[in-house]
């Protein structure tokens, strides 16, 4: 028996880990949902208050950081104390953060809403990831891919909906996620344990992550294509509703969460679609979709035409969505049940600096070079990035030649 699972977790029936399935699909959903439904707000609250474009990169910015953060350092708690008290914590901070955004009057209220919802989104996606892992062993790689992405989706057009035909447009949304987050906490507590405990849970709290020696190979053959992809779509999350402004004149805070919806709904298609296929041949069709949705969103940007962004946002985000779940199916078979949360974590740390930091760098840029212009060198990058990892694939799959 590993000495990192010292007390495993009692036997549990067909029904209960379906019953786990379900809830932690939900539960992860549900806090990436909280996590988009800010962007169509970003446009509201810029006019409200009044505060420079560098602000709204900050508010993004302080949210990828501290999710950073917490996957540092209770990335691996859930492989010592078990999925549950991880996952619930996850949720109480979901929770506090909703409250935290009804309550903003400032951009500093909405960086602390921020910085807890980051923590939360950290903490949940190892410990939620893991538990999928754990009860369900065939599709927990899938769900683990899906979830998010549908997340997003319900977040950014849910909140865009909202905010342009309901009252309390910039309320409402957190108000309805604030009673799910309340009770997925309530709920958490009749799933099933999926893992034992360890001693050495405090020791696990100094910042790490854990790769698996017989990953480490495997994590750098995904990384291109997995880079290209989050960085896209941190783009998108964070500065798509500033774009469709300055480059169309459209301000309505339905567009811009369609546009980020389409990019999200398109990804989750894409991981349903090709779920099939073999990892190797998922990274690849990711990688092509980047490069053509890209040139279509540049495209679109360049005639200013709606249409042609929707095209883009959704050719890339079968991108996303393929390259993400083609990343995630190539290394989390490797990780044995205790190196599972310790994996996931450092699998999201990467995906997570590719989410922000080039979008840090870019909302930098824009008041400099304009935001149009900003875009063009951001989307050649991202090409770049995924021809690179195209052009590595095949040079891994050429046969050596034999000397004759």
């Amino acid at each position: 028996m590993s000495s990192t699972n010292l007390c495993a977790a009692p036997p549990r029936s067909e029904a209960s880990l379906h019953g786990m399935t379900v809830f932690g699909a939900i539960a992860l959903a549900a806090i990436l949902a909280g996590s988009s439904a800010p962007t169509p707000l970003y446009r509201l609250y810029q006019e409200q208050w009044g505060f420079a474009p560098v602000t709204l990169t900050l508010i993004f910015a302080v949210y990828a950081l501290s999710l950073l953060v917490a996957l540092l350092t209770v990335g691996s708690l859930s492989d010592y104390v078990g999925r549950r008290p991880v996952i619930f914590a996850s949720l109480v901070l979901s929770a506090a953060s909703m409250c935290m955004f009804i309550a903003a009057g400032s951009p500093a209220a909405l960086i602390g809403a921020r910085i807890v919802q980051g923590l939360s989104a950290g903490a949940a996606a190892s410990s939620i990831g893991a538990a999928l892992l754990d009860a369900n062993r065939a599709k927990g790689s899938l769900i683990n891919s899906v979830a998010p992405f549908t997340g997003m989706t319900v977040g950014a057009l849910g909140a865009g909906v909202l905010a342009a035909y309901a009252p309390a447009p910039m309320h409402l949304v957190y108000a309805i996620l604030l009673l799910v987050f309340v009770a997925l906490a309530t709920v958490v507590w009749w799933m099933p344990e999926t893992t034992g405990t360890a001693p050495g849970a405090v020791a696990s709290l100094r910042p790490h992550f854990s790769v698996p020696a017989q990953a480490k190979r495997a994590l750098l053959s995904i990384t291109p294509v997995n880079i290209a992809a989050w960085a896209f779509g941190g783009f998108y999350i964070s500065l798509m509703p500033s774009l469709l402004r300055a480059a169309t004149g459209l301000t309505s805070p339905l567009v811009g969460g369609a546009v980020v919806a389409a990019l999200t709904l398109s990804a989750a298609g894409a991981v349903l679609l090709h779920r099939e296929r073999a990892a190797a041949s998922i990274r690849g069709l990711g990688a092509w979709a980047l490069v053509l949705g890209v040139a279509v969103t540049l495209l679109g940007v360049y005639l200013r035409m709606i249409p042609l962004l929707l095209a883009g946002a959704v050719i890339a985000g079968a991108g996303l969505g393929s390259g993400f779940f083609g990343a995630a199916r190539t290394i989390m078979p490797l990780a044995a049940p205790h190196e599972r949360a310790g994996l996931l974590a450092a699998f999201y740390i990467q995906s997570y600096l590719a989410f922000s930091l080039p979008a840090i760098l870019a909302g930098l840029a824009a008041p400099h070079l304009g935001l149009v212009m900003t875009v063009y060198i951001y989307g050649g990058a991202v090409i770049l990035l995924a021809a690179a990892s195209l052009l590595a694939t095949r040079t891994a799959r050429r046969p050596e030649r034999q000397p004759v």
